[in-house]
């Protein structure tokens, strides 16, 4: 392993770290945090679809909704069929997804900190091409960008690397 791939690893890591951090002082696991976060960008999507997203078997995407609509954050509608049900976020769901993004965007500034605007510039691109390049299909991009701002990402005129989360490809997924 070469120097930069080990700090790389390192540094994954604490960032993972002080974002896990962000969502058990909040209340939420990780998946919690994704979940809302998710169905703020994608509302009325299928509880199969939310659980191929977050990488969750059938019953363990149900537990997840159970818990989510048991908080109040979540409803369930009526799907294409008797055996799907829609999700989406109650006004208490919105908020704490809204919440979620806010102490994500506070633990990433931190972790940025130490960069001039000229260092930023420089990682932004690299991680624009990373990313890019990360997976060519939808669904794992969408699992790529499950606690993104999308705002932010498609801030300045630009747009997400994973260009097929993009319109009609993500909602149909």
């Amino acid at each position: 392993m070469s120097r930069l791939e080990n700090l790389l690893g390192a540094w994954s890591l604490t960032v993972a770290d002080r974002l896990d951090a962000v969502g058990r002082e909040a209340g939420l696991s990780a998946t919690d945090q994704a979940a809302v976060v998710t169905l703020l960008t994608y509302p009325d999507h299928a509880v199969s679809w939310l659980g191929d997203v977050l990488a969750l078997t059938s019953s363990g995407a149900t537990r997840l909704v159970d818990r989510l609509a048991g908080a109040g954050w979540v409803v369930r509608s009526p799907g294409d069929d008797t055996r799907q049900r829609r999700l989406r976020l109650t006004q208490a769901g919105v908020d704490i997804a809204e919440r979620v993004m806010r102490s994500r965007e506070t633990a990433l500034s931190e972790c940025l900190a130490p960069l001039d605007d000229r260092a930023r510039g420089e990682l932004e691109r690299a991680l624009e091409r990373m990313i890019g390049a990360s997976t060519g299909s939808l669904l794992p991009a969408l699992r790529t960008c499950r606690l993104c701002d999308r705002s932010a990402c498609r801030s300045g005129g630009r747009d997400c690397p994973l260009g097929h989360t993009r319109g009609e490809d993500a909602a149909d997924a």
